[in-house]
């Protein structure tokens, strides 16, 4: 072994309102930061923003009324978008169900998963796009990286796991660590990577986080 251990990690980092891509090198318990992207107009409120928009157009389609300037009925609405988004990445099918949405009317529909990835699908396919460029900063081929990180709550969608996956070649992918979780861990890795903290927990953490065991 000519290389004393050195990985290359990415770090796919998709939460509720910003997306970032980070490669970094760890040898020895020292990470070195190879490049960043993202996108900081992207997250799960996007995926939320499609499926409100679908269902106001459906009530309309429904009921002839237009919910859209409603503060209340959109609260409401996006309530339960949340909750179908969340329970579409476990289960093919999602219910929502409103009661008195809006001048009395109940709102009892449904969405299929296939039905909210067409409604995502550009935004899904747009999280491989910072990952190119990473490597391309990395100047690494995707080859090259030993770990994929998945971090934030939106990368438990599966289509965004497959593409990511399809794009490392049907790789396994390090989902050991509870996404939510996952946000405080790499808040607190890329903090002390910036600062330059060498410290034992921040080189535990990491490794723990990327290396599988």
């Amino acid at each position: 072994k000519g290389k004393s251990r050195e990985r290359n990690v990415l770090i796919f980092d998709l939460g509720g309102g910003t997306f970032d891509v980070s490669i970094l090198t760890i040898e020895d318990g020292i990470f070195e930061v190879k490049a960043t992207a993202g996108d900081t107009h992207l997250g799960g409120e996007d995926f939320d923003n499609r499926l409100v928009s679908h269902f106001v157009e459906e009530f309309k389609r429904k009921h002839k009324k237009d919910i859209s300037q409603n503060k209340r009925a959109l609260r409401r609405l996006r309530t339960a978008c949340e909750r179908a988004k969340r329970t579409l990445s476990s289960s093919s099918q999602a219910s929502i169900e409103i009661d008195s949405l809006f001048e009395g009317i109940d709102f009892y529909t449904s969405i299929t998963r296939a039905r909210f990835e067409e409604m995502c699908s550009d935004l899904f396919r747009g999280t491989l796009e910072p990952v190119e460029k990473s490597l391309r900063d990395a100047k690494m081929d995707k080859a090259q990286i030993h770990d994929v990180v998945l971090v934030g709550g939106s990368t438990r969608i599966p289509k965004v796991q497959k593409l990511l996956q399809d794009f490392f070649n049907g790789r396994e992918l390090n989902k050991s660590i509870n996404p939510d979780e996952a946000v405080a861990y790499g808040a607190a890795i890329q903090a002390a990577i910036l600062s330059g903290d060498k410290s034992e927990n921040v080189q535990d953490l990491l490794l723990l986080d990327v290396a599988p065991l």
